[in-house]
């Protein structure tokens, strides 16, 4: 695929430590597969960043709730405005797919919080707020309910959200009639699994879920014939996401992240710090591994794929760098293509076309 037009990427950081302002800009240089600094926008610890569906608005996690920036033509952002969450602060953001609503994940309080979007990508009122319960397994991690993605289905009919804490994905019918989520269905998962994220392919049809302390993906099928009550969502596959080799007691997943083209995914693992690349098949929704490599930082809590999909960036929060690669599929490798770069405490990155 070629890149065609001018990209810019954001990362939100943790400003507490007052190295970082909360969200960097960068220029992405797409030949040598890098960032190079563009400036900073003040955020209070932004932890999570969006862009829209359309790609005119980004949206970031702060300390007051949720910040809206409109994405100007050089990649520059202009403050919409900020909205309370009526809770403690999130830690993911999604918006539907006709960019009306904006979902946020309570890790700290269970929640989820629904707030209407405006047509100018600036942030309304909250139309529902839903609180999980439960206890789960693990008195020092997994007390009590943990939201920690929460994304509409592709069909638009249902809301569902990964709860780490209480190791379940809760399924809500929601619409734009009633503005309201009702509980239909969940799945399950194994005690101390730890769901932590979960996408859907673009063509609806198969449903990837991560797990954060069992270190696998589970695939499902997915479909929602019209007028059903509850999706049909059957596990397919299991694969680890730290490949063939064997992971300790002391790795975690952290991220899931597509190639454009949905051909292929990636996933880092913190602990071992490493990345492992699947293929997929769009007809059956399996993976098949084609590598698992280190990514030479410590931490990597998101990987960002370029818009060419032959390169990477490492987002690696605890050594404080983001780490370039170009990728081989054929051969199932890796290679560091630029100089890494320094960035305090970052949590995630997002790519927009400008």
């Amino acid at each position: 695929m070629a890149m065609s037009g001018k990209y810019v990427a954001y990362v939100g950081s943790y400003s507490y430590t007052g190295k970082a302002k909360g969200i960097t800009i960068y220029d992405v240089n797409p030949d040598k597969g890098c960032f190079v600094k563009k400036g900073e926008v003040d955020v209070d610890n932004s932890s999570y960043v969006i862009k829209s569906r359309n790609q005119k608005v980004l949206y970031s996690i702060a300390d007051e709730g949720i910040v809206s920036f409109n994405i100007l033509p050089d990649g520059g952002l202009e403050r919409l405005n900020s909205v309370k969450i009526n809770g403690m602060r999130g830690c993911h953001l999604s918006t539907d797919v006709d960019d009306k609503y904006i979902f946020v994940s309570g890790y700290h309080d269970g929640k989820i919080t629904v707030l209407r979007l405006h047509e100018d990508g600036s942030v309304g009122e909250i139309v529902d707020e839903v609180y999980h319960k439960g206890l789960g397994s693990i008195a020092e991690r997994n007390f009590r309910p943990h939201v920690s993605c929460t994304r509409t289905t592709p069909d638009g009919h249902f809301v569902m959200a990964a709860d780490l804490g209480i190791d379940q994905v809760k399924i809500y019918h929601f619409d734009d009639k009633d503005e309201t989520l009702n509980l239909v269905d969940m799945i399950s998962c194994k005690i101390n699994s730890a769901p932590r994220f979960f996408e859907f392919s673009k063509d609806g049809k198969y449903l990837y879920l991560m797990y954060e302390m069992k270190n696998v993906i589970d695939v499902f099928s997915y479909e929602a014939k019209p007028g059903c009550r509850v999706p049909s969502i059957e596990k397919i596959q299991t694969v680890p996401t730290t490949g063939s080799s064997k992971s300790s007691e002391l790795t975690a997943a952290t991220a899931l992240s597509f190639t454009a083209d949905d051909k292929f995914i990636f996933v880092s693992n913190a602990g071992d710090e490493s990345v492992c690349l699947y293929e997929r098949d769009a007809d059956t929704g399996l993976l098949k591994e084609k590598m698992c490599l280190p990514i030479s930082g410590e931490y990597p809590k998101d990987i960002a794929v370029f818009a060419d999909n032959k390169h990477i960036a490492s987002i690696n929060h605890e050594s404080g760098t983001i780490t370039f690669f170009k990728i081989d599929y054929k051969t199932g490798l890796i290679v560091m293509c630029a100089n890494s770069v320094k960035v305090n405490q970052p949590n995630c990155c997002v790519i927009v076309e400008v």
